[in-house]
């Protein structure tokens, strides 16, 4: 279909790194600045969204998911909007192309630990974990999280065939924005796009629906492979989102933001997470990828609340 949906769904965002000017992984968050990031958030029409922590040091992961957690409790509104926290990290594959963004000296094998420490530090909000199954040996920290009740999500990862099915059967129901998190050039066959599809009676997926992250054809035709019930839209939003094209620091990025929302490193090098709002994702599901009102609410509003609480 096409032309502008009659109205918007109460979006829903598992993947939201900062907004409106604010990065959620700086240790100098303010509570003006969540209560800034999220009224942004909520005036895009986002009822709900996870704050998300990327690999660092684990002693300022620790410090970051602390920050959040204690200002929540401080704001009206970011308690209402923010139900729960994304630690996507630091236990991923440090190959270049699949720890994209995240600083590879900080990515390290997973341990339970280490993630117990993540998760104290959260406390008790942290309810999305993303980690590398082939780094998590014998799938200690997977088969840990499951237990407790935190949703466990494969991203910049390569596990073989094997690894994947086998974290699943650890507890391993998501698999984070299929499609990105790996080198551009992948073997034609055996490779960790079509290793995660394979398991789609097994997996659920997060995509981003900017239409550069994934161009629109392949994020239809994921979709309809893996199914609707099954996939997720994500903004995997960083903090230029909601400000529109320019340029933006981030950490130590210095961000291009062009008419498409994409956020680019200097002169278009790689990609470094989104400036697209779901808002902005829901129309463009309707009107690049031909996808029903009611399709486009399910991907951007009831799946993404039902892959936290349900088992795949």
């Amino acid at each position: 279909m096409s032309g502008e949906p009659d109205e918007r769904p109460a979006f829903f965002d598992l993947q939201v790194n900062g907004y409106a000017g604010v990065d959620f992984n700086r240790d100098d968050l303010t509570a003006e600045g969540l209560h800034t990031a999220c009224e942004r958030i909520a005036a895009d029409g986002v009822e709900g969204f996870l704050p998300t922590v990327i690999t660092d040091d684990l002693d300022a992961m620790c410090r970051r998911l602390a920050r959040l957690a204690e200002l929540r409790e401080q704001d009206h509104l970011a308690k209402r909007l923010i139900v729960g926290l994304h630690v996507e990290g630091p236990f991923l594959n440090e190959t270049p192309g699949y720890i994209g963004a995240h600083p590879s000296q900080h990515a390290r094998p997973a341990e339970v630990t280490a993630m117990n420490r993540l998760l104290e530090a959260g406390g008790g909000l942290v309810r999305l974990v993303t980690l590398a199954p082939e780094r998590d040996p014998r799938f200690a920290v997977t088969r840990a999280l499951a237990k407790a009740g935190v949703t466990v999500a494969a991203g910049h990862c390569d596990p073989s065939r094997d690894e994947l099915s086998a974290a699943c059967d650890a507890g391993l129901t998501l698999f984070t924005h299929l499609g990105n998190g790996c080198p551009a050039s992948l073997p034609r066959h055996d490779n960790v796009i079509h290793r995660a599809l394979s398991l789609r009676d097994r997996l659920r997926f997060t995509l981003i629906a900017d239409g550069v992250h994934l161009p629109f054809w392949f994020l239809r035709d994921v979709i309809d492979q893996a199914g609707i019930d099954r996939c997720a839209v994500v903004s995997d939003a960083v903090t230029a989102a909601g400000l529109g094209p320019g340029r933006f620091t981030l950490g130590a990025w210095e961000l291009e933001v062009g008419e498409d929302l994409a956020c680019r490193a200097p002169g278009g090098e790689h990609l470094v997470g989104s400036a697209c709002p779901l808002s902005v994702a829901f129309q463009r599901l309707c009107d690049a990828c031909g996808f029903t009102q009611q399709d486009a609410t399910a991907l951007t509003s009831r799946n993404p609340r039902a892959f936290l609480s349900s088992n795949a």
